[in-house]
C-alpha cells in the first residue's frame, strides 16, 4: 500500500532546500527517525497486521536502527548483542570508512521493518526518498555508498537473528479448537474471527527468563449463577458500566481503542476502518517524548529500541496466559446469560480475555520510557489526531498506562480485575527490561 510520506520528512526537505551541502544537519535531526518510524507504522496499518505481529516488525526494525548507532558511536552506546536472547556480535564498521551513521541507521530500520513480514518493496519509495535527500543535500557518493553498505551489513545480521525466533514455525501450527464449554473463549461478533496467534508464546522472548516468569493468579472461577461470586460481580459491573459511560469515560475508551481493523456493519453493508494498533500507539508516544525532551538522534533510536523490546516480551508473556486459561469475553457471557442485545462500547478483539494485552504492554512501555525520560515526564499524546480523536495529556508515562487499564474496562472488553492484574504484570516486565538492558555507556 503506497501512502504519502510523513509530513515531517517533507518539512525537513523544504526547510533545507536552499542549501546543497547540509546533509549532516538533515540526517542528525531526530525528527527524521521519528518520521521513519511513522512511515513503518503506516505500512503496518495498511497491511492489516495484528498488534502482536506488528510488535515484531517494530522490534527488529528498531534493533537494526539502534545497532548501526552503537557500531558508529561505540564510546557512547553498547550493542544489544549478548543482552537479548540469541543476538550474537554485530559487525563493526571498517575503520576510516566514509559512513553517515544516521542515514545508515534509517536504512537499516527500513530494511528490517519491511523484510521481517512484508512483501518486498513495501518501503522502497520511502527508502529511495532518503537516498535522494542525501544526494540533494550534498552527501558525497562514497559516503552514501558506505552508509548503504554498512546498513546492509547490520541488517543482514539482524535478519538472520530474526529468522530464528520461531515465527515461521508458528505459521503452520494447529489452529485454536473452539469448544462451547462454560467459560471457554469462543469467537465474538460481528466478524466471529478465529483466535488470533494462539501459539505466540512459542516465539523467542528477549529479556525474560521464561514465559512463566510473571504468572499472575488464575482468573476468577466462571460462575454466572451465584450473585455473590467474584465472577458474577465482575460481569454485572462491566455490564452496568457499559450502560452508563460518561463522556470522559467514552473519550478514554476511544482514545486507547487502537483497533487496527474495526469491522463496521450496517445491514448488508460491511466495511473496515483502520487505526494504529496498541504497539503502534506507543511507538508514536516514543517520538512525542523524544521531541519534547530534545533528545538527539542516537538517544531517540535507543528509546525506540528499548521500548520495542519491552512491548515484544510483554506480548509473549500475555499471550501465554491468554491461551493457558482460554477465558471467554464479557460480551459472550453477558449475551448468553443476561442480555442477548448487549454490546460493549469497543469491538471485542479475537482472542481470550484473561489477561489484557493493551494493559500489559502499556505498563511495560511506561517503565522503559520512564527510565529514559523521567518518572514525571508530562506530555500531550497527539497520536490519535489523524484518526479524529482529540489528544489527551498525561503527567507521566505511568499515568498513561493506568488510563489504558481503565479504558479496557470502560470499553467493555476486559473485566476490571483482569486489567489490574495485567497492569502489574506489565510493570514487572518493564522493570526487568530496564534492569537488564544497558544501552548507554
Amino acid at each position: 500500500m503506497k501512502r504519502l510520506f510523513p509530513v515531517a520528512i517533507v518539512a525537513i526537505c523544504l526547510s533545507a532546500c536552499h542549501s546543497t551541502h547540509d546533509y549532516d544537519q538533515i540526517f542528525k535531526d531526530p525528527n527524521i527517525y521519528c518520521a521513519t518510524v511513522h512511515q513503518l507504522n503506516t505500512v503496518v496499518m495498511g497491511n492489516n497486521f495484528s498488534p502482536i505481529v506488528a510488535s515484531r516488525n517494530y522490534l527488529y526494525a528498531a534493533v537494526a536502527g539502534y545497532e548501526v548507532i552503537a557500531g558508529g558511536y561505540p564510546d557512547k552506546w553498547q550493542s544489544l548483542a549478548g543482552q537479548v536472547r540469541g543476538l550474537k556480535a554485530v559487525p563493526k564498521p571498517t575503520a576510516g570508512a566514509p559512513i553517515d551513521y544516521e542515514l545508515a541507521s534509517l536504512l537499516a530500520y527500513c530494511k528490517l521493518g519491511e523484510a521481517v513480514t512484508f512483501p518486498e518493496g513495501s518501503m522502497k519509495d520511502y527508502v529511495d526518498s532518503l537516498k535522494t535527500l542525501a544526494k540533494t543535500h550534498g552527501m558525497p557518493q562514497d559516503t552514501l555508498d558506505g552508509s548503504i553498505k554498512y546498513a546492509d551489513t547490520v541488517a543482514s545480521v539482524i535478519m538472520a537473528w530474526a529468522k530464528k525466533d520461531r515465527y515461521l514455525e508458528t505459521r503452520g501450527a494447529p489452529e485454536y479448537m473452539v469448544t462451547d464449554s462454560p467459560g471457554r473463549w469462543v469467537p465474538t461478533p460481528p466478524a466471529y474471527t478465529p483466535a488470533m496467534e494462539p501459539h505466540w508464546s512459542e516465539i523467542r522472548y528477549l529479556v525474560m527468563d521464561s514465559v512463566t516468569e510473571f504468572m499472575p493468579p488464575p482468573p476468577y472461577k466462571f460462575d454466572v449463577t451465584d450473585k455473590k461470586s467474584p465472577y458474577y460481580q465482575e460481569v454485572k459491573s462491566i455490564e452496568n458500566k457499559g450502560d452508563s459511560l460518561s463522556p470522559e469515560e467514552t473519550w478514554i475508551a476511544d482514545f486507547w481503542d487502537d483497533n487496527p481493523f474495526k469491522l463496521n456493519v450496517s445491514g448488508h453493508l460491511m466495511f473496515g476502518t483502520k487505526k494504529f494498533s496498541p504497539p503502534g500507539h506507543w511507538m508514536g508516544i516514543v517520538g512525542i517524548a523524544a521531541k519534547k525532551a530534545g533528545a538527539d538522534f542516537s538517544t531517540t533510536a535507543a528509546a525506540y529500541a528499548k521500548t520495542s523490546i519491552s512491548l515484544f516480551d510483554a506480548f509473549i508473556q500475555c499471550w501465554n496466559i491468554k491461551y493457558y486459561y482460554n477465558t471467554l469475553r464479557p460480551e459472550t457471557a453477558i449475551d448468553k446469560y443476561f442480555d442477548a442485545n448487549w454490546r460493549p462500547h469497543l469491538q471485542t478483539p479475537p482472542f481470550p480475555e484473561y489477561t489484557c494485552g493493551h494493559c500489559t504492554i502499556s505498563a511495560a512501555a511506561a517503565e522503559t520510557l520512564s527510565s529514559d525520560f523521567g518518572d514525571k515526564f508530562n506530555y500531550t499524546d497527539t497520536t490519535e489526531l489523524e484518526f479524529n480523536i482529540k489528544s489527551r495529556s498525561f503527567a507521566s508515562f505511568r499515568d498513561a498506562a493506568t488510563e489504558t487499564e481503565h479504558s479496557r474496562f470502560y470499553g467493555g472488553i476486559h473485566y476490571q480485575y483482569s486489567t489490574i492484574v495485567s497492569h502489574k504484570m506489565g510493570t514487572e516486565i518493564g522493570e526487568l527490561v530496564v534492569q537488564r538492558l544497558h544501552l548507554k555507556r
